[in-house]
């Protein structure tokens, strides 16, 4: 079966066309600048690139280029979209409505739409994924694979905000968290790396632009740093994280400023960004540490420290840890921050090998010293693969 994989943001759309009972990847990319001028970036063939501006003003002519490049021209590597078994779309926000990945039905959309002010920039985006698949592919079965799915084993008291109950209880108000299928792929290979099969206790760090952490026992998320929405938790690339709510208040009446315009900040502006005043990419900060700019060295700390933190709190939460798991742009790639999170933490059994940390390997690997009780892996994520498989189990099943 071939299915197509759609991850549909606000300006941006990524894709991959994949098989996922052989894992083949025919084709990958991504549209760029929706809505200003459009680039396309196709990669197909087992490495050629191609790429093409394109004049994508809405998201339906994205959609469109994505599926004329993957049948005609150049970049072509399937004979028409009839070639494509099934749709499957990276969906951020369930709720406590979806528990696990679903056929697309007029009433899921519904309740996407309905779930939409808990992510208002990523639903939206997500539904109109949706309907352009569906009018552009009509009959095509399309199914939805939910950021917040994998984490909604935590135990109430872990996903509870100490709010007056009803906010709970009338309008939902709880930690959900992100990047479930990152986190349920990464710890199920961490399950397969240990030779302790059962009573697993695991800790992904997903490190990104976005990132989250989270405490899987047993193969069920416990824990995680993201809440209601993507904002909570680490410093990310210019997302602020955990902040106090009365530096929100202050900030608002000293900068004279709605609490739109300071959520603006708190999104675009804050973390890796704000901080270090130079860029939300870790490797350009990290060749500004190298270069003595102090700012970049405080941001370079902060981000480690705070991984670090949720890392201690999770090891308290799992009673003990048999594997810290490295993963995302930073997380694969970033030796320094892997460095960072793991100094200090021998007496958690966490034993860190300079030389393994430091070489530069695509696969999936245990970075600990021989003698460490405990295993630290890097394992790149499989996102894609998680919602194509998924697709494919779904789908199947209804034939």
């Amino acid at each position: 079966m071939l299915v197509f994989v759609l991850n549909a943001g606000s300006s941006s759309l990524k894709y991959q066309l994949m098989n996922p009972v052989t894992k083949k990847i025919l084709a990958s990319g991504i549209c760029e600048r929706i809505g200003i001028d459009g680039v396309l970036k196709h990669e197909y063939n087992d490495g050629k690139k191609l790429v093409l501006n394109e004049a994508m003003p809405t998201h339906r002519e994205a959609i469109n280029a994505v599926l004329t490049t993957l049948t005609t021209g150049e970049g072509k590597v399937i004979e028409s979209t009839n070639d494509i078994e099934a749709i499957g779309h990276r969906t951020v926000h369930g709720g406590e409505e979806f528990a696990s990945s679903v056929l697309i039905t007029p009433d899921v959309v519904e309740t996407m739409k309905r779930l939409s002010p808990l992510a208002p920039l990523h639903n939206p985006a997500n539904i109109l994924g949706i309907e352009i698949c569906q009018e552009l592919m009509p009959g095509k079965p399309n199914v939805g694979v939910f950021d917040t799915a994998f984490h909604q084993t935590m135990p109430d008291y872990a996903y509870m905000y100490a709010l007056p109950y009803e906010m709970y209880t009338k309008h939902g108000i709880r930690k959900y968290g992100f990047h479930g299928t990152s986190h349920y792929f990464v710890s199920n290979e961490a399950r397969t790396m240990l030779e302790k099969k059962h009573n697993t206790r695991i800790i992904v760090c997903h490190l990104g632009n976005g990132s989250s952490v989270s405490a899987v026992f047993d193969g069920k998320c416990i824990d995680t740093s993201m809440g209601l929405t993507p904002i909570q938790g680490l410093m990310m690339g210019t997302r602020v994280g955990d902040i106090g709510a009365g530096a929100i208040q202050y900030m608002m009446k000293q900068e004279n400023k709605d609490i739109d315009e300071v959520l603006d900040i708190m999104n675009k502006k804050s973390g890796i960004l704000g901080i270090s005043g130079k860029s939300s990419d870790l490797r350009e900060v990290l060749d500004g540490m190298a270069n003595g700019d102090d700012r970049c060295r405080l941001a370079i700390d902060m981000v480690a420290y705070k991984i670090k933190s949720y890392v201690g709190a999770y090891v308290a939460a799992l009673n003990g840890i048999d594997a810290l798991c490295f993963t995302g742009g930073i997380g694969e790639n970033a030796a320094l921050i892997r460095e960072k999170v793991c100094a200090g933490l021998d007496s958690m059994g966490l034993v860190i090998d300079p030389t393994k940390n430091n070489k530069r390997l695509s696969e999936a690997r245990d970075i600990s010293t021989n003698a460490s009780p405990a295993r630290i892996f890097v394992i790149p994520t499989q996102e894609e693969y998680v919602i194509a498989n998924d697709t494919y189990n779904i789908v199947s099943k209804g034939r």
